[in-house]
């Protein structure tokens, strides 16, 4: 663990620029505690995603740090397998093999990653889909599934992996209004018995209701750092109160 005992992911002054010399992030610093659950709010391109992406080393940085449950993964020498199997990450698209039916999906990464015996991860597999809902769907295979569906499978199996950390970046954006509500109430569930979550999101009543704090972004920086009832009814930065005028 951490130095200060209770910090599970620990980034300092994290700068990315793409090729295209676009700065993503500019000098983020942000702590997230154990079992804390964190959501990033922010207009589309303020470096949320690509800050999200860094946590589990999808995208690299430039310069800075983050520490992922004691263990630097911006150190080259870093096994990057090990971590992410570590960290759950839900995608804005789904992201499930189209090829393999449902229990398969949630099946692969725990014999290849975690190697568990193919029964004691389909038992896990059947578990976790149970929790999500959907386990009357195992057999089928994602063509036939709904997008709501489809992205339960994904929750599945990222649970299936026990993860220290759940990571979500857009779970819902990509669904049919009548889909989001449903999605919501699983990831508020896992909120509620204290998994470690990082949410990208802009569904603000989620972002009001489950999160521990909000981390408002805005052009690769992190801008305002507070509670959901200090976000909503009184949030420091001009900056802030602009976004939410525009959104709710």
């Amino acid at each position: 663990m951490s130095e200060n005992g209770e910090a599970i992911i620990i980034a300092e002054n994290v700068n990315k620029t793409y090729p295209n010399g676009v700065k993503a992030l500019r000098d983020v610093s942000l702590s997230v505690k154990k079992g804390e659950v964190v959501v990033i709010i922010g207009a589309s391109g303020s470096g949320k995603t690509t800050f999200l992406r860094t946590i589990n080393q999808l995208e690299y940085i430039d310069s800075g740090k983050i520490t992922v449950d004691g263990v630097d993964v911006t150190d080259p020498k870093t096994n990057l397998t090990k971590i992410r199997a570590e960290i759950g990450m839900v995608f804005q698209h789904f992201n499930v093999f189209p090829h393999m039916s449902v229990l398969n999906n949630v099946i692969l990464a725990q014999t290849l990653v975690k190697k568990r015996s193919r029964k004691e991860a389909e038992d896990i597999a059947l578990e976790f889909l149970n929790k999500v809902g959907i386990a009357d769907k195992k057999d089928d295979y994602p063509g036939n599934l709904s997008g709501g569906q489809q992205q339960r499978v994904a929750i599945a199996r990222a649970l299936a992996m026990n993860p220290k950390i759940m990571l979500f970046d857009e779970a819902t954006s990509a669904l049919d209004p009548e889909m989001v509500g449903g999605i919501l109430d699983i990831m508020k569930s896992l909120a509620k018995e204290g998994i470690t979550m990082v949410v990208v999101t802009h569904e603000m009543g989620f972002a009001r209701e489950a999160a521990d704090r909000i981390v408002f972004m805005d052009h690769g920086q992190i801008i305002e750092i507070n509670t959901p009832d200090n976000v909503f009814t009184n949030a420091k930065s001009e900056r802030l109160r602009q976004f939410l005028s525009q959104i709710l």
